[in-house]
């Protein structure tokens, strides 16, 4: 097998012969080969290609984009302070349309160079050279540099930021290991290896901000995206122009955005529903199940889908009675129903799930059996605990969650399956609001988590030591479980990375904190006259930039 070295050729990474051999040999997906040459420094259209010389083109529009005209959208609005702070997707939403990230990662989950001009990774993975795009500039007229991009990274690891970044990026070692090479170059010396650097550049905290970022976005709405923040009400609009010089341009030659504006309106999800039915509104953001039912024979209405991570997970507080017994937690995880959950709560529209935060949609994803409803063995479980502790029962518990997506049917179907395990579940449901403030404090709820392209992006943001008082929600860490993380994010085989999921999943499954029922099936649901929109796999609005409305 011919190896590419690094010296010969700087944008290939030696890896890439060996994954296009184990594509050819059917060893790899093609979604796995995908992933994995363009996190390593492959072109898109090069992965692509080598799959077929009939590789997809960009389809011809129907017509040439329209300029002009206002998208509006019903979607909460929470606070917006710091970037690096961003925990909802709403406010990303809001912020990405301003500022902009070194990757992105597209509807069809690949990720590609955005404000990087690519990247190139060493073959063990502990050093990456990033280039940063030339001529950008930011919307108050600095040119984005290598500087800016330094700032903003020491924003991600400053603790007193209070970053999810901080957690994700533990293996970076620190702002000591960001070197700037030239203006427009940065290299990164990594303490322990990791495939997903790419990926993490685009998580959403990450955008890029000046250096001279004072801390609140709303004061100082600067980035280099295609928008203008305009006007922001917290729980009430955001109304964001167009840019006049933004750096790409459009079909016609001329700089994107096709839009005049963009609106959020913050509305409740029943609301958001009767805008959308009414015409007020372009796009019903985060239908529920049911609104689908609503519209899905609504002849203005284009729904469109795609397979995600997106879930609902049951998460249990470890550092709590009675959640710190592991009796109790698996007595939970086998009071689930899942097909019942997920037919309830998503009318079916989704995959079953095991209790481990890894999905299908993630590149080498190690399938396990869907563990079955058995409340028997739960109560056997539990009584043994009750037992122990001196208690009788059912087992009182207050299960917390929010009333704006699927969460409601979750917890209702979960409340009358676990009752015949032994547990007497009351339920605190609350509007999103009053669940986002606590989200992080209350001994058991449902929290709604975002879909991740890579199991080693998702994983260190919830479930080890330094996630800890950032989004470690449940307080959960294993030795064991942390180890094998590290050793899957420095592992360059598919195959073996996927041996390493197997351990992971079942960690999760035996002694983790969480329950899981289902993974979601994304739909957008928009007016027939928005065009250029596609559904994202995190809910995220990533191609406003090129949207356009036909009359």
């Amino acid at each position: 097998m011919e190896i590419i070295k690094r010296k010969d050729r700087k944008d290939a990474h030696p890896y890439i012969p060996e994954l296009k051999e184990l594509y050819q040999k059917g060893r790899v997906t093609r979604r796995e080969f995908l992933r994995n040459a363009t996190l390593l420094g492959m072109s898109a259209a090069a992965a692509y290609a080598f799959i077929s010389p009939f590789a997809p083109k960009k389809a011809m529009a129907a017509a040439m984009p329209k300029r002009g005209g206002t998208w509006k959208c019903g979607m909460s609005l929470q606070l917006i302070d710091h970037p690096a702070r961003l925990s909802w997707t709403e406010g990303a939403n809001v912020v990405r349309q301003v500022s902009e990230y070194l990757s992105d990662t597209g509807p069809d989950n690949i990720t590609r160079p955005w404000l990087c001009e690519k990247w190139v990774a060493s073959e063990d993975l502990k050093t990456w050279d990033l280039y940063i795009r030339k001529g950008v500039k930011f919307n108050d007229g600095q040119v984005m540099t290598a500087d800016d991009v330094i700032f903003t990274m020491n924003e991600w690891l400053n603790k007193d930021v209070g970053s999810s970044m901080l957690g994700l990026l533990s293996y970076w070692g620190g702002p000591q290991n960001i070197e700037k090479v030239d203006d427009y170059h940065i290299r990164l010396h990594l303490v322990s290896p990791n495939i997903g650097v790419p990926e993490h550049l685009w998580h959403y905290p990450g955008v890029i901000l000046p250096r001279n970022f004072e801390g609140d976005f709303i004061k100082q709405p600067v980035g280099t995206g295609p928008f203008i923040l305009e006007e922001f009400a917290e729980g009430e609009r955001a109304v964001l122009k167009a840019r006049k010089d933004y750096w790409k341009m459009g079909e016609d030659g001329q700089p994107l955005p096709y839009l005049d504006k963009v609106m959020y309106i913050s509305m409740s999800a029943d609301a958001g529903l009767a805008a959308f039915q009414s015409g007020q509104t372009d796009v019903h953001y985060h239908p529920r199940p049911s609104d689908y039912l609503a519209l899905k024979d609504n002849p203005m209405a284009k729904i469109l889908t795609v397979d995600s991570s997106y879930c609902y997970p049951i998460r249990m507080r470890v550092d709590l009675p009675p959640w710190d017994d592991n009796r109790v937690r698996t007595a939970l995880k086998l009071c689930q129903d899942r097909k019942k959950t997920l037919q309830l709560a998503a009318y079916g529209l989704g995959k079953l799930a095991i209790d481990a935060h890894i999905s299908p949609a993630h590149p080498a994803y190690c399938e396990k059996p869907i563990p079955a409803y058995n409340p028997k063995k739960a109560k056997e479980l539990l009584q043994a605990y009750a037992s122990e502790k001196g208690l009788k029962l059912p087992l009182k518990v207050k299960l917390a969650t929010k009333n704006d997506e699927a969460e409601p049917e979750i917890a209702q179907t979960l409340k009358q399956t676990a009752l015949a395990g032994g547990f007497d579940i009351k339920l605190d449901i609350t509007e999103a609001g009053g669940y986002w403030d606590r989200w992080t404090e209350v001994d058991l709820g449902i929290t709604s988590w975002t879909h991740r392209s890579i199991a080693t992006m998702v994983l260190p943001l919830a479930y080890t030591k330094e996630s800890i008082g950032a989004w470690n929600e449940t307080r959960w860490y294993d030795d064991e479980f942390s180890a094998l993380l590290k050793d899957a994010e420095a592992q360059l085989d598919v195959e073996k990375r996927r041996s390493i999921m197997c351990k992971l999943e079942d960690i999760m499954q035996e002694r983790g904190p969480i329950a899981l029922s289902y993974w979601v099936q994304i739909m957008e649901i928009v007016n027939k006259r928005v065009h250029g929109m596609e559904a994202h796999p995190t809910h995220m609005h990533t191609t406003l930039r090129s949207t356009w409305l036909d009359g």
